[in-house]
């Protein structure tokens, strides 16, 4: 039985992978904050379904002595390092966490596994936010980066210390260059998960208005269920390599916001307020990817339609406060 180390194991990528590699038969670990384990209830509501599947481990990506020993414990054969902070805004508020965090992350992390289990396979999360201000569209694996916050300085970095790892040291260790993906499981800081949320709010009176930002910048936005499928099959490969993860399909959030109010029968002109105070300080206008190597080398493919994906989210978020609300009228009649 294969064994798999998944480092942010409680996100939404962590969890859908973790999923999968469970359906694949792997004995699947994951590295956890104490803090996640000390509050489960809060912290890994996405793995409630598979904890007792799973194994969890206490770690930082801070401390290499902790990931030092848990990867000794484990000795995996495929590691998935998709922990970071990737909240793009927060990142403009606290480029020094960002910074640290990630990129001696990675670095802890890589040096791990060169020296326990040169011979497991590594992914990196890199990130489309690594392309930042554009050179041409789409973009693909020869697209120069430009990164525009230090959440994507830090992914920039992490490809360059993966790439160096697999060409210094012959470890097996790709990056793959997802662009925005999706889901029920997105995190509420998130625009999208912002707008869905705030619709379904919306539409049970629960509040009348959604502020945003730049409501043009446009992103290629995929279903992460699809995309961490990706990720498995970069380290099924006969040689290492990275790849571009997209829908090659851009939409803007004006487009999101639009499909999400619509799906309840919502105007979103009606709700959405522009507020500056949400534009970052240097913005990213647009990000749209080029697939085509993943397609073929690794016959992946994107099939969820951004409507459908949408809609799906809204009506998550619709379930959820439908229950939230039937609780506590629940709470109040006992």
């Amino acid at each position: 039985m294969k064994k798999a180390l998944i480092t942010g194991i409680t996100g939404q990528d962590g969890s859908y992978l973790a999923e999968l590699l469970l359906k694949r038969g792997y004995e699947v670990h994951g590295i956890v904050r104490r803090v996640a384990l000390e509050d489960a209830d809060n912290r890994m509501w996405r793995l409630r379904d598979i904890l007792k599947d799973i194994h969890l481990h206490s770690g930082s990506l801070e401390s290499f002595p902790s990931l030092f020993q848990i990867v000794e414990k484990i000795r995996p054969d495929e590691v998935y390092h998709l922990a970071s902070q990737s909240f793009v805004s927060y990142s403009f508020e606290d480029e020094f966490t960002t910074l640290n965090t990630n990129i001696n992350g990675t670095h802890f992390i890589l040096a791990t596994v060169k020296q326990l289990v040169p011979q497991a396979r590594f992914y990196f999360a890199g990130s489309s936010e690594m392309f930042g201000k554009v050179r041409h569209s789409p973009q693909n694996e020869e697209t120069p980066f430009y990164p525009r916050s230090a959440y994507g300085i830090s992914k920039v970095a992490g490809f360059d210390l993966t790439r160096n790892y697999r060409e210094a040291y012959d470890i097996f260790a790709c990056s793959g260059i997802l662009f925005n993906h999706e889901s029920p499981r997105r995190g509420f800081e998130f625009v999208t998960r912002k707008i869905t949320s705030h619709a379904a709010r919306i539409k049970l009176g629960l509040t009348n208005e959604l502020r945003l930002g730049n409501l043009d910048a446009k992103r290629d936005w995929g279903d992460a269920r699809e995309y961490v499928e990706a990720m498995w099959l970069m380290l099924q490969q006969d040689t290492p390599d990275d790849f571009v993860i997209a829908s090659g399909v851009a939409h803007s959030v004006r487009d999101f916001a639009q499909a999400a109010f619509s799906a309840l029968d919502l105007n979103y002109e009606d709700y959405v307020v522009v507020d500056p105070k949400f534009y970052r300080p240097a913005e990213v206008e647009i990000l749209l990817g080029d697939a085509s190597k993943a397609r073929k080398q690794l016959n992946w493919n994107h099939t969820q339609s951004f409507e459908k994906l949408v809609a799906e989210m809204v009506e998550n978020d619709m379930a959820y406060l439908q229950k939230k609300l039937q609780l506590q009228k629940t709470t109040i009649t006992t």
